[in-house]
């Protein structure tokens, strides 16, 4: 092979491939520091008993109650560990019969058990009880772990299967669901070596690799609830002098579709869909060379994406679920393949402001 013919190879390769290649150096590097709760895929058994109405009314972002959580071990007997646990999130707490959860666990608690290294974590529930709420639960956890591919910047998360007893009073209901649990933005940082951003940075400052990824993942689960500007939904790190995006809370996505999902109006803007199964690109304009990497690298790794997707399928309790949740995802490299759909949904529309 002549010098002209290495170097157009090491020219094709890097910049259809180096990309994906050092994200995937940087994801191993990184699963050394992953905590051993969320180094499975498999669902954690796990049991729960608090009051839903005493959670909702008595706590708040500084206060919690205590409670206990139970978990299954290897050799499959039960462990029970003492947490304090208050409800989170914003439209989920007010309307959701099972309010989303932020739990604390002591270190002296945690140590030489499954939780050890983790001080919070951010427990998702269903959210109303109806036919599919599980199902719902997986979309989102999907859509975790979809990012968890896409970018090296990313929370980990654990499926669960939850015995939940709801204490009321003298009356005690229970319930058996799947949840999953996240780890603390602490855990995430310290992984990728950076520091925590908690003042708003514009888009355009903020890595552009990292950001159009992030766009792009955004408009694969055709989610519009999310803004890097106003970190809403959205985290910043300080990584090797860059500003990283890494985002969280999907329930508001097309993926889901949630009977509660509405169309995002962050900062009261008004969008021009009316239905969250309604695809929006709602990325800033970058070097188009950016945009046609992140476009490269999504094409060439659809069959891993489809992978977690299809990984899942057994997650589900209703088949029609996963086909609709597979259809979605697969739908968005139709556009992304497609020059005249990938210019008309993605490029013409990207922000200037």
């Amino acid at each position: 092979m002549n010098k002209q013919a290495i170097f157009l190879f090491l020219f094709i390769y890097l910049h259809f491939f180096g990309p994906v290649f050092s994200q995937e150096l940087a994801k191993s590097e990184q699963d050394n520091q992953v905590t051993e709760l969320f180094l499975k895929n498999d669902a954690l058994p796990v049991k729960l008993s608090y009051s839903n109405k005493v959670l909702r009314k008595e706590t708040n972002d500084s206060t919690y109650i205590d409670s206990e959580i139970g978990y299954m071990t290897s050799d499959e007997s039960w462990k029970t560990l003492e947490v304090k646990i208050r409800a989170r999130g914003n439209y989920r707490r007010e309307n959701c019969y099972f309010p989303p959860v932020k739990m604390k666990i002591k270190k002296s608690v945690s140590a030489g058990t499954l939780f050890e290294g983790n001080k919070k974590l951010k427990l998702v529930l269903p959210c109303v009880l109806q036919k599919d709420y599980n199902d719902k639960v997986v979309k989102e956890y999907m859509a975790y772990k979809l990012y968890e591919l896409i970018s090296p910047y990313h929370f980990k998360t654990r499926l669960l299967h939850i015995d939940f007893t709801d204490e009321k009073g003298q009356k005690v209901k229970t319930y058996t669901v799947k949840g999953f649990f996240i780890e603390d933005i602490d855990e995430v940082k310290d992984r990728c070596n950076g520091k925590q951003i908690t003042r708003s940075i514009h888009p355009l400052e903020q890595d552009d690799l990292c950001s159009v990824r992030n766009d792009f993942f955004q408009f694969m689960i055709g989610n519009t609830d999310y803004s890097s500007a106003y970190r809403h939904n959205e985290k910043l790190l300080f990584v090797d002098n860059n500003i990283m995006p890494v985002p969280y809370d999907f329930d508001m996505s097309g993926l889901v579709d949630a009977s509660y999902a509405v169309v995002s109006q962050v900062q009261g803007e008004v969008l021009s869909i009316t239905d969250v199964t309604q695809r929006l690109y709602r990325g800033f304009k970058r070097d188009p060379a950016t945009y046609q990497n992140v476009r490269n690298e999504f094409l060439n790794n659809k069959s891993k994406i489809m992978t977690v997707v299809n990984d899942l399928e057994s997650s589900f309790d209703d088949p029609k679920e996963f086909a609709t949740a597979r259809r979605f995802i697969s739908d968005f490299f139709d556009v992304l393949a497609n020059d005249n759909s990938y210019r008309k949904e993605i490029l013409n529309v990207a922000r200037l402001k």
